[in-house]
């Protein structure tokens, strides 16, 4: 266990104080045990973590000295740029970085003074889920948050919870106190030191189906996993004896990592450390045999059985490195590790269906919910967030990844973070060569991006209104002498023969997308320059601030000559159904999947191929719900196979309760975004995405 020096000591029951270097000491009193699960959606896991607990420190007593590790010192973590002060009277430190037994993690914390001379510390949900392997069990209140570590579900411990610059903070005071953690705050970083445990043994075991492995421990301690990359094995040697040549073969199991706070018992080390592989000069090349000779011996097929090879071990090596136990698994694809804990034990089962059933309110007007959703004998992981859009102080926005040009993509966690989006999902279409938006993307009653292919779209307002149909934006350039001429595209990456618009929503400068492109300049409804752009790449066009370009593209290049230097312009421009024009934000993606409790998909319609419309993949999807709540819903791969089609889709949509449901952009964009952290999927299997739907929450 980690000491902590002081030069004043206090009764068991109370806690050592620090000023601006503090290091907490929590005396122990019975360990707190709950049970931690950890929810995987098909090849994914989610892993439901805690997070260290520093308590009270009245700031006019002595320092504290920094505690010192019976190992290591701790190490000193690289500085971050200091995070904007949560919105919460009474803070006195904050921060974003926990250093946990000496790992530099990001993790949001705050301490916050509740009567003189006392602090609480709290730390986002998102980060005890992570980093400490802390379930949270099912909530009706925004303001308690039930929790499980290594103890039974049946008297949980209960953290007050706090809403703050987008995340819910967690205030692990007492439950830090009981669990004997040490911590010490040094800028924004919350330094944790948890009591060192042992790992007695490991074992893995076979009940009914499902491979489990069993982890005994001499005490509860942290705990981690990751889902690494998938592992390409190589084809059994080719028929051909004189040409032996490996084959590689498509990847059929994946990585995956269980970090434990704890070391290992050396036996457990050397039971499961790989032997080395023979040295190649102690390999004896065999000469080769004659072809006749080869048949006499090796038995023909028709006389050979078949016979299911013996599974591999699931445990591939124990290491223990920096006072951590790694536990490397290698798991065949389709299956994932579902983790639960009980008293001073870790299991590890492999099974197909690894999603827990969760509704949790989260905050006032968003509740997180997960479980499966039966289609026949198909059963989806579905996770989603419902949002009511008429609480007070709760807006829907779209975000893309930069304020200043449509040009970008980013993670969405990083996006809904930089935003302080309290919740968000991954939005519309997007080319990921040179990250330009394809769909409709309108934001204050402004358009950022044009409409595509006449797509499905979702619109809606602040006073919780939502309209979504299949979207057209009409614009038209009209000359000095009432010549229209239509505008096919606006600040859109889908590039066509005809005229283009770009404003400076687009970016300061707008780049040729295609060879021989003529550019008007337009200020104050006047064209001011026309020249050719060459060759794509060659050279930029400023766009400027009070007018835009008109790009013309193709065959549309022939107008040039009716949109001479000096003569006036106008845009006019209306929406297909005229009802879009009426709210003042959209996304587009698409296909529409519901409309009127109906499934409309209609792929074809909306130009997707059909190959997309029938693959099996992983969904994002919208809706409206009867009672006029939104959800944003992530659907990953069926029990033991793939995720669904976009017909699929529209069924489960429908079956949740949706009135209206527009299908987004999926597959590995596929991202839902809670109070920092995915909820459906490691950040690490998540792909940049252009733009998203952010949930705002201002305090109240």
């Amino acid at each position: 266990m980690v000491k902590t020096l002081n030069s004043c000591q206090r009764q068991p029951s109370q806690v050592a104080v620090v000023s601006i270097s503090r290091f907490v000491k929590f005396l122990a009193s019975p360990t707190v045990l709950s049970v931690l699960f950890l929810t995987t959606l098909g090849d994914c896991a989610i892993a439901y973590t805690a997070i260290p607990h520093e308590s009270i420190a009245l700031e006019k007593q002595t320092k504290t000295k920094l505690a010192q590790s019976t190992t290591t010192a701790q190490p000193q973590p690289v500085p971050k740029p200091k995070p904007p002060a949560p919105p919460l009277a009474g803070v006195i430190y904050y921060g974003n970085q926990i250093s946990l037994n000496g790992r530099i993690l990001p993790g949001a914390w705050l301490q916050k003074r509740v009567k003189a001379g006392q602090l609480t510390t709290q730390i986002s949900d998102a980060a005890i889920r992570q980093f400490f392997g802390v379930d949270l069990l099912n909530s009706n209140s925004p303001t308690k948050q039930p929790i499980q570590w290594y103890s039974s579900a049946t008297k949980p411990p209960i953290l007050l919870s706090t809403l703050a610059g987008g995340y819910r903070y967690l205030d692990i005071t007492n439950f830090a106190k009981t669990s004997e953690w040490q911590m010490q705050v040094q800028g924004n970083t919350l330094f944790i030191s948890t009591p060192n445990a042992k790992i007695t043994e490991i074992n893995q075991t076979k009940e009914s189906l499902i491979e489990r492995i069993t982890i005994n421990l001499d005490r509860p301690t942290p705990w981690q996993i990751n889902q690494e990359a998938l592992v390409k094995q190589n084809q059994p040697l080719s028929d051909d004896p004189n040409n032996p040549i490996l084959k590689p073969s498509a990847p059929t199991t994946r990585d995956w990592t269980i970090t434990l706070n704890g070391i290992a018992d050396p036996a457990l080390i050397q039971r499961y450390t790989p032997p080395p592989p023979p040295a190649i000069e102690n390999i004896p090349t065999p000469a080769p045999f004659p072809e006749n000779l080869l048949k006499q011996i090796l038995p023909s097929n028709e006389n050979q059985q078949n016979t299911t090879p013996t599974p591999p071990p699931l445990i591939k090596q124990v290491q223990v490195i920096n006072n951590q136990t790694i536990i490397r698994l290698e798991i065949p694809i389709g299956l994932a590790p579902l983790v639960s804990t009980a008293l001073n034990r870790l299991m590890i089962d492999v099974r197909p269906d690894t999603l827990l059933p969760r509704a949790i309110t989260w905050a006032p007007g968003l509740n997180w919910r997960q479980q499966y959703v039966n289609l026949g004998q198909e059963r989806f992981p579905v996770v989603w967030l419902e949002i009511n859009p008429r609480t007070v102080g709760l807006k829907i926005r779209p975000m893309i990844t930069s304020p200043n040009t449509l040009k970008g993509t980013a993670p969405l966690i990083q996006t809904a973070q930089q935003q302080l989006a309290v919740a968000a999902i991954n939005g519309g279409y997007f080319n990921r060569n040179n990250r330009l938006p394809l769909g409709a993307i309108r934001r204050d009653g402004q358009w950022l991006s044009s409409p595509i292919l006449n797509r499905g779209a979702i619109a809606w307002n602040d006073s919780g209104q939502f309209y979504l149909g299949r979207l057209a934006l009409l614009e038209n350039v009209i000359t000095a002498n009432n010549q229209k001429l239509p505008i096919l595209t606006l600040n859109s990456g889908y590039v066509q023969s005809g005229i283009a618009r770009y404003t400076p929503a687009w970016g300061v400068n707008y780049s040729p997308l295609t060879d021989n492109e003529i550019i008007l300049t337009v200020q104050k409804n006047q064209v001011t320059d026309q020249l050719p752009a060459g060759k794509v790449g060659q050279t930029t066009f400023p766009i400027p601030t009070d007018g835009y370009l008109l790009v013309l593209r193709a065959n549309a290049v022939t107008n040039a000559s009716i949109l001479p230097v000096g003569s006036s312009v106008k845009i006019d421009s209306s929406t297909s159904p005229g009802e879009f024009s009426n709210y003042p934000y959209i996304l587009g993606a698409g296909p529409l999947l519901v409309q009127n409790r109906q499934i409309v998909l209609n792929g074809k319609g909306e130009q997707f191929s059909n190959a997309f419309v029938v693959q099996k993949a992983i969904r994002s999807g919208i809706c409206r719900t009867t009672t006029g709540n939104l959800i944003i819903a992530a659907v990953h791969n069926r029990a033991g196979g793939a995720g669904p089609t976009l017909a699929e889709h529209a069924q489960l949509m429908q079956q949740m309760g949706c009135v209206d449901a527009l299908n987004l952009d999926g597959g590995s964009s596929t991202s839902l975004y809670l109070g920092g952290q995915l909820l459906d999927r490691f950040p690490n299997t998540a792909a940049r995405v252009h733009n998203g739907i952010g949930i705002f929450l201002q305090p109240r």
